[in-house]
């Protein structure tokens, strides 16, 4: 009898389907990567946000404006406020953050609404955005992330 070099049919069939079945458990862990990636890009909106709120607060309060001013001067931009915080529109908040206009848009009305522009998609409200509420009676405004991309 001569010694058998390589696979037999059976043993490559096998190879084939454990393969297949791993390939299954993979894809949709990679395939999600692209849903993290936008929500990671929304919390990263979310603390521009946050930090553009708190400047705005900063030089309110530096000058003496934190309640009862309506607007402040930030780097030669008007920046409308209500009790110290930017308002929620473009007027107030989206002048103390730097997003480029072609990758994101917005909606009027509380809350207001960041989100990824794109011309394939449309928004619903609450999905895959940020809203910015402005405070009630010089509280903090809330910000939140909401995922589901």
């Amino acid at each position: 009898m001569k010694k058998q070099n390589g696979f037999t049919l059976i043993e490559l069939v096998i190879v084939i389907i454990i393969l297949g079945i791993l390939a299954v458990v993979a894809v949709p862990k990679f395939v999600d990567l692209q849903g993290d990636a936008r929500e990671s890009t929304l919390k990263g909106v979310k603390s521009a946000l946050e930090g553009g709120a708190t400047l705005a607060y900063s030089k309110a309060a530096i000058e003496g404006k934190e309640k009862t001013g309506s607007s402040i001067d930030v780097n030669g931009e008007t920046v409308t406020i209500a009790a110290g915080y930017p308002t929620a529109d473009a007027a107030g908040i989206m002048k103390m953050v730097d997003l480029n206009s072609a990758d994101w848009a917005t909606t009027t009305g509380t809350p207001f609404y960041i989100y990824a522009s794109s011309a394939t998609t449309t928004h619903a409200p609450g999905t895959c955005d940020v809203a910015y509420t402005l405070g009630v009676s010089g509280a903090r405004p809330t910000i939140v992330v909401n995922d589901g991309c």
